[in-house]
């Protein structure tokens, strides 16, 4: 069994908190920005731009962590105090799996707040 990309629970409370149609927005939102905060990641690591490639993992760690998807947290947070790194192999495959558990969570995301 494949454990869930997104602990609902966080959701859950910032549903009662925010309400479900604002998280539904913050979600759509995030869903439109992340592809962006990893395409920028991306971009850093390629020009070797160590500072944009932390803010970049900085961001998307931060707005993870919001709505549960954790793993996808923690990958980001593990590059942002990481930096980028030199070897272009390890950096590849950080990146690809960072966008692989971004698709995992994404569609969760969906499934949650579409009802």
């Amino acid at each position: 069994m494949t454990e869930s990309p997104v602990d609902e629970a966080v959701l859950r409370e910032l549903e009662e908190a925010t309400g479900a149609d604002f998280v539904a927005e913050l979600v759509a939102t995030f869903l439109e920005e992340a592809p962006v905060m990893i395409a920028d990641l991306s971009a850093a690591a390629g020009a070797g731009d160590g500072e944009a490639f932390r803010r970049a993992a900085h961001s998307l760690k931060s707005n993870a962590s919001t709505f549960g998807a954790t793993t996808l947290s923690d990958q980001a947070r593990a590059l942002e105090l990481g930096g980028l790194p030199e070897d272009a192999g390890a950096r590849d495959d950080a990146i690809i799996a960072l966008k692989a558990e971004y698709d995992r969570s994404a569609e969760h995301l969906r499934d949650l707040t579409d009802g």
